[in-house]
């Protein structure tokens, strides 16, 4: 990354203004997240990084006149899946750099569950071309639950040491408690292989107890993005792990935990912000990195540690303050221009010194093409068929484990409800809202189908299908009967993945997902009209969720509690054990 001593010498010479610079700006308001000042000043540029602050003229290139607005360093995503955003990283870039995101700490475990450490590489390669910098949070877990799921592929200890050694890497990606609190020995080499390198260790700590957190802090967990509540957030930083503010599309948390923060008067260093998962119609409509600061801001936060939350506190958890995170001398100019620090708009972006988006506006992205085979991964068993969806009974009143949604929430609850049952068959009950769930093997390794209930998708008629299903990334489906789950299901195999909306037979609304099964080779304009035409008929159909896709996404994660659904069937989370839908029969 630049950082021989040839090109130091070079920039060296540029900051003893022995060299033309190449970008120089000028009458500015420097936002100091070392200080904490905010002070007239400059900034000067040459190969990609800042070389100087505070000179009053020097020979450069070019020049730009601030006009007295405010400099701050480029915003961070401390953790992201940039697959669920559902585009390339290529055509992202036009949708969170305006938003003034200028670094991404990636964990693609999502498309490394389908198509393994080919797909992963081929993500990010030409990421140099991007107009914001990706830094990799190599995945742990994948599988994420062996022998409870069926994935794509697996990464195992030698790929996970192998790709640690990537100069693009910052950290081993999230690490659920099953792998900690079971002493599972593959994962506790995950971890030393990222240690050794002198990397941290991302945590998932979600549903733990004191005790449990202890372990995991133990295990040199370093992080979590997990928290819900304060009390949650606090629990975290007594025992040292810091703590991923989260704002996506499903999970809202920003809002809770900052005003927990500010009515306990706690300390912001040890905070971060992350989206995790965000589609890209909400970032248009709401932001990136920006929205998070802007909330935490109108809460009551003070500006300059919002500011730094987003910047110099992400920079120093993940170890590379020595190029991002700041504007001073030697680190990457990452520069985001405001009207007002308070109001987290840019007009400018600049990206190592190269203007990237103004006026809300990105500049042309490239395109690369991907493989063939990682545009071909939706197999469906032959012979599937309606009856797979079936959920057989002898009795003839069934109690049955029913997954509760929570709204804006990726946790969901266990109900039991007594569930009719017609000519030995257990079917959704509309007019209560328990719908049918189901989950699709598509790697084409066993063509498993499994069955389950679900309450709170509000579905009236029809069905919705996804093959993007946390972390296997099987297809999961949602339906009032199961003709639509089948129909909309094959539909998916058709368009080699993606999200599809059926009722009555037929196809309502879909959208194309061919890269990987997750995600779409339109551009960001192109997807977010995709998107607004299937939420729409989403809520035509009787859905009231803000992100129903993104929510049917989740279900069936077993790492998240209390229940997931995968291909083997209901999983209980903290058990991390396969369970029996039904519970109690009337004979």
């Amino acid at each position: 990354m630049s950082f021989d001593a040839d090109t130091i010498k070079k920039e060296l010479e540029a900051a003893l203004m022995r060299k033309q610079a190449d970008l120089f700006l000028y009458n500015l308001k420097l936002v100091d997240v070392y200080t904490n000042e905010i002070r007239p000043s400059s900034i000067s540029i040459y190969n990609g990084k800042i070389v100087g602050i505070g000179a009053e003229d020097i020979d450069a290139a070019q020049k730009i006149d601030c006009m007295g607005q405010y400099a701050l360093p480029g915003f961070i995503d401390s953790h992201v899946h940039i697959e669920t955003t559902l585009l390339t990283p290529e055509a992202l870039g036009d949708v969170i750099v305006p938003h003034g995101t200028t670094t991404m700490l990636v964990d693609a475990m999502e498309i490394a569950n389908v198509c393994g450490e080919r797909g992963l590489s081929e993500l990010v390669k030409s990421a140099d071309l991007l107009p914001y910098r990706i830094f990799l949070e190599i995945p742990s877990r994948v599988p994420t639950a062996p022998g409870l799921e069926t994935a794509g592929a697996e990464l195992g200890v030698e790929a996970v040491s192998r790709l640690m050694q990537n100069e693009m890497t910052v950290s081993l990606g999230e690490l659920d408690p099953s792998k900690i609190l079971n002493i599972k020995y593959e994962y506790l080499k995950k971890i030393e292989s990222s240690l050794a390198m002198g990397k941290i260790c991302n945590g998932h700590a979600i549903g733990l107890n004191e005790q449990q957190l202890n372990a995991y802090a133990a295990a040199h967990l370093a992080d979590d993005h997990e928290c819900v509540t304060f009390k949650e957030l606090l629990d975290r930083l007594r025992v040292g792990i810091r703590v991923l503010v989260r704002e996506g599309s499903s999970e809202r948390n920003t809002k809770q935990l900052i005003k927990g923060v500010l009515e306990n008067n706690l300390p912001a260093e040890n905070l971060m912000f992350c989206t995790d998962d965000k589609h890209v119609n909400d970032i248009s409509n709401e932001g990136h990195i920006n929205y998070n600061i802007q909330l935490a801001i109108d809460l009551g936060m003070n500006a300059m540690d919002a500011i730094k939350i987003a910047t110099i506190n992400a920079a120093r958890h993940f170890r590379i303050d020595h190029m991002v995170g700041s504007l001073t001398p030697g680190r990457f100019a990452d520069i985001v221009l405001v009207e007002d620090y308070k109001k987290i708009k840019p007009t400018m972006v600049i990206k190592s010194g190269v203007k990237v988006a103004e006026d809300g506006a990105a500049f042309t992205h490239h395109k690369k093409e991907y493989p063939k085979e990682l545009m071909d991964t939706v197999h469906l068993k032959e012979g599937f068929a309606i009856e797979d969806f079936t959920i057989y009974t002898d009795a003839q009143k069934a109690k049955c484990r029913v997954i509760k949604l929570i709204a804006d929430q990726i946790i969901n609850e266990e109900v039991q409800d007594w569930m009719d049952v017609k000519n030995g068959r257990i079917d959704a009950d509309v007019a209560r809202d328990i719908l049918k769930l189901s989950v699709v093997e598509r790697h084409g390794k066993n063509g498993r189908v499994s069955n389950a209930l679900i309450k709170g998708f509000g579905l009236k008629s029809g069905a919705f299908a996804s093959s993007v299903s946390h972390d296997h990334h099987n297809i999961v489906v949602v339906g009032t009967n199961d003709k639509d789950m089948y129909v909309a299901v094959k539909h998916l195999e058709k368009m080699r993945g993606g999200f599809a909306a059926a009722a009555n037979g037929e196809i309502l609304g879909c959208v194309a997902l061919p890269l990987a099964g997750l995600m779409s080779t339109l551009s960001a304009d192109e997807m977010m009209r995709e998107m607004e035409r299937l939420n729409l008929k989403a809520k035509e159909m009787g859905c009231a969720l803000n992100a129903p896709f993104m929510s049917l996404s989740f279900i069936s994660l077993p790492t998240v509690p209390k229940l997931g659904l995968t291909d083997y069937g209901l999983i209980d989370v903290r058990e991390h054990s396969i369970i029996d839908l039904i519970v109690e029969m009337k004979l």
